[in-house]
């Protein structure tokens, strides 16, 4: 059966309740509640097969606040989890940018490393994991293909054979043969039970060396991860990843709006810059078995005065062509717009969302189809609902009238539908302004 067809374990449906109650999207669950976006979805896993057969692939998707942006993002981390993927997410901030004079871009690259995500430790903080189950697939790979027992010096040999074979396919990479280095080193601590050695290598690889100093002190590497450098690093653990046996990585990075709200003009365009940098190693070919998907508002990329598109490298590349319209996007684009979701698609996400509120709290739903019919048709009749309501905005109010119907059984829903409090007709969408202080939210 399917998972989209069971029922939903009562953890998980308390998760997904919450979260979308409180405007955010739920980590875990998705499936059982996603509805529309096939073709984005689809679009978005052929870059995935692309990128597992040793391709390199780079996407905007592109929402208002409350869109389902997020929601969409999310979705296609649990994907790509499930296809054998490293996953490593990350949302800008003032504080996270991709460029810095004061460490903002490594710190971003921190946060990613930080989140690196496998299938079976979702989570994130996967990096000792990975490099364990590295060291001991290496050891259980020789023992079967030799015969030999752990500690026989012939088998140690073999290992390290295979080790090396690794570490010298990413010392041909830029700033590889550090990381090689680095590679030797934690295998080595690993068989000798040196925890000490273990950790220092590790807080290397997530930057936690600002100085070459330290570094040269601590493990005899003269080098350290960078604001600069950094970009170079994540290449360098897709291909590691790929050789230790994952499909590839996949990096997301949300909120680029954070970018486009930075006041100065030549620091904008450094981050840019570092866009470009990037969107043309994965498209030229320079990047194996990576995957960059970046979040952002429409303002944000199109505004030609402090948007992607101000930076004229970028907007060349990604100005969407003459044919595109609503309805009928190029979702094989760098840029993916998202459309609205539609009325239809919101009544069978509501009914999902009345079966999930039901089983969660272990009562006969008592929302009938005509009601659920109901209610979408008021949330839609609002005036400039058509320009400005977002999911996010039906999906509160929705979980909200079941919460009410819930604590209150004296209560109808008839009567709640047609209250002066709900059935309203003006508009109380949200505008282009106060969406910029809605930041915080990522449904």
């Amino acid at each position: 059966m399917n998972e989209k067809d069971r029922k939903v374990p009562r953890r998980i449906a308390q998760t997904i309740i919450n979260s979308l109650k409180g405007g955010v999207v739920p980590r875990i669950g998705l499936p059982y509640i996603t509805v529309g976006r096939k073709n984005e979805i689809e679009a978005l896993l052929h870059d995935v097969d692309i990128i597992a057969e040793g391709g390199a692939s780079f996407r905007f998707i592109v929402g208002r606040y409350g869109s389902g942006k997020s929601f969409l993002l999310q979705t296609i981390r649990n994907y790509v989890m499930d296809r054998g993927f490293i996953v490593a997410d990350a949302d800008l901030s003032p504080e996270r940018r991709l460029q810095g004079t004061n460490g903002q871009g490594l710190a971003t690259y921190r946060e990613l490393i930080g989140n690196l995500s496998t299938k079976t430790k979702p989570e994130g903080g996967a990096l000792n994991l990975l490099l364990d189950r590295w060291i001991s697939g290496l050891q259980s790979e020789a023992i079967i293909e030799s015969g030999l027992t752990l500690g026989d010096p012939a088998l140690t040999a073999l290992i390290d054979k295979k080790i090396y074979t690794v570490t010298s396919s990413v010392s041909e990479l830029v700033h590889g043969f550090e990381f090689a280095n680095l590679l030797s080193k934690y295998y080595h601590a690993y068989v000798d039970g040196d925890d000490e050695t273990k950790l220092k290598v590790v807080r290397w690889f997530r930057a936690e060396y600002t100085l070459k100093r330290e570094a040269k002190e601590a493990l005899g590497i003269n080098i350290v991860i960078t604001d600069d450098n950094w970009y170079e690093y994540l290449k360098l653990f897709a291909t590691f990843f790929r050789l230790a046996g994952y499909s590839g990585m996949m990096i997301m990075i949300d909120e680029l709006v954070n970018i486009y709200k930075v006041p100065n003009s030549i620091t904008r365009q450094y981050n840019y810059e570092k866009i470009l940098t990037i969107y043309n190693d994965t498209l030229q070919g320079k990047a194996k078995y990576f995957g960059v998907i970046m979040g952002a508002t429409p303002q944000a990329i199109e505004d030609k005065r402090r948007g992607v598109y101000s930076y004229e490298a970028l907007r060349s590349r990604l100005a969407e062509g003459k044919f595109s319209r609503e309805g009928s996007r190029d979702l094989l684009a760098p840029v993916i717009r998202l459309d609205p979701l539609t009325a239809e698609e919101m009544l069978i996400l509501c009914e999902k969302l009345a079966n999930i509120h039901a089983d969660l709290y272990g009562y006969k739903r008592t929302v009938s189809m005509d009601d659920l019919v109901g209610f979408i048709k008021i949330e839609y009749e609002r005036v400039g609902a058509d320009i400005n309501i977002t999911p996010r905005e039906v999906i509160r109010d929705f979980i909200e009238l079941l919460d009410l119907l819930y604590q209150n059984p004296s209560m109808g829903i008839k009567e709640m539908l047609n209250s002066d409090e709900f059935s309203y007709t003006k508009s109380e969408a949200v505008s282009d302004e106060r969406q910029e202080n809605y930041a915080e939210f990522t449904i």
